[in-house]
Parts: C-alpha cells; sequence; structure tokens
C-alpha cells in the first residue's frame, strides 16, 4: 500500500509540473500576442490609445487567470490527494 501511495503523489507531482509548465508557456504565448496587437493598434492611431490600454489591461488579466486557476489545480492535485495522509505517513518517516 505504501508504495502505491508513493507512486501516487509522484504521478501527482510530475502531473502539476506539466500543467504549469503547459499554462506558463500558453499564458506567455498569449500576453505577448496581445501586447504586439494592443502596440500596433496605438501606433495606427494613437488617438485610441486609452480605450487600447483598457481593453489590453482587461485582457490580460483574463489570460493570467488561466495561469493561476492551473496553479491552484496543480496544489490541489499536490497536497489534496486523496491519499495525502498516507503519502505524510511516509514522508515523515
Amino acid at each position: 500500500m505504501e508504495a502505491e501511495a508513493l507512486k501516487f503523489f509522484i504521478a501527482c507531482v510530475t502531473a502539476a509540473g506539466f500543467g504549469i509548465a503547459i499554462a506558463a508557456f500558453g499564458c506567455g504565448i498569449a500576453q505577448g500576442l496581445g501586447l504586439k496587437a494592443a502596440v500596433e493598434g496605438i501606433a495606427r492611431n494613437p488617438e485610441s490609445s486609452g480605450k487600447v490600454t483598457v481593453t489590453m489591461l482587461i485582457g490580460l488579466a483574463m489570460i493570467e487567470s488561466l495561469c493561476i486557476y492551473a496553479l491552484v489545480v496543480a496544489l490541489i492535485l499536490i497536497y489534496a490527494a486523496p491519499m495525502a495522509t498516507t503519502v505524510t505517513e511516509l514522508l515523515t518517516k
């Protein structure tokens, strides 16, 4: 039972690590594309910089929230696993 719990914990940690890596990569690409489009829009029409900036900041906040959701899911995978007590007992020995 202890070996299975440890394997499950290792799988959870690996999945959490890959999930955060993919989410951070995707969010970084999306934020870069959004910023690029906003700068191009402001360069073409400098008078609209106020509206474009506000919309860009709201969009970047929404994109960043997706990465935060991935972090929350990863933390749940690591710390709220069904066999967390068994794993904790294994690691404290």
